[in-house]
């Protein structure tokens, strides 16, 4: 099974205990979509975990992308880091609750992770994606970064991707655009698509952002199956 999550914002407990609600196994394959940092206690300890996992496939979020952009600023001022330990002990600064376990391999495995993820019938995007005219997605390797981990309009309920991709994104809490304020996988349901069918090909785009460090929900989707799955805090 293919899962799909975005936004755990350093909770590694929480992502622990939704491993094991989905009982998670080496034939699974797990899709972050960004923003595993940061907000919580646990950022590089969950990062170097996820890093460690063989069937993990990850996309920067605009948290990460914040930390690269003062990786690479740090890199620039090495007249004032003049060796690499200086640089490091830095970088470890920006994580004051666990910085202490970042290393290179880390940072640099950081640095290599791409800003999308495209399949044959889905795209996994931070943010959002630019539409053309028609409400498809562009070409995605035209689009800058900053684009995929910053755009707030693909939250809006109104934009509607008229693409055979679903998308899939996260960045804005579901409880900000959920009338009633809850924590919940929204899936936007294609027009004309049959109320009781569930495939990824019934929906046009899945907003995941479940809040897991703001309301304490961490949520999945399998993509296979179109079955959600949480977990919260006590």
């Amino acid at each position: 099974m293919t899962y799909l999550i975005s936004d755990i914002h350093a909770e590694y407990d929480l992502f622990m205990r939704l491993l094991d609600r989905i009982k998670f196994s080496d034939s699974d394959v797990l899709i972050s979509c960004g923003d595993i940092i940061e907000k919580g206690n646990d950022s590089v300890r969950l990062l170097k975990f996820i890093k460690n996992m063989p069937n993990a496939r990850c996309i920067n979020g605009n948290h990460e992308h914040m930390f690269l952009k003062y990786f690479a600023g740090l890199l620039r001022d090495l007249k004032s880091y003049p060796d690499f330990d200086a640089v490091l002990n830095k970088l470890r600064e920006y994580f004051p609750q666990d910085g202490n376990l970042l290393d290179w391999e880390t940072v640099f495995w950081l640095n290599r992770l791409p800003y999308y993820i495209e399949e044959d019938d889905y795209v996994c995007v931070h943010a959002g994606v630019p539409l053309d005219e028609r409400g498809c997605i562009v070409p995605l390797e035209s689009v800058e970064e900053e684009k995929f981990v910053y755009d707030r309009t693909f939250k809006d309920p109104k934009t509607v991707v008229n693409d055979r991709k679903c998308v899939f994104f996260g960045h804005t809490p579901t409880s900000y655009i959920l009338p009633d304020g809850s924590s919940k996988i929204i899936a936007y349901r294609r027009k004309g698509s049959p109320k009781n069918s569930y495939t990824l090909g019934d929906f046009y785009k899945i907003h995941l952002d479940t809040g897991t460090w703001l309301q304490g929900v961490a949520g999945c989707f399998c993509i296979e199956t179109c079955n959600v799955y949480y977990v919260k805090k006590p």
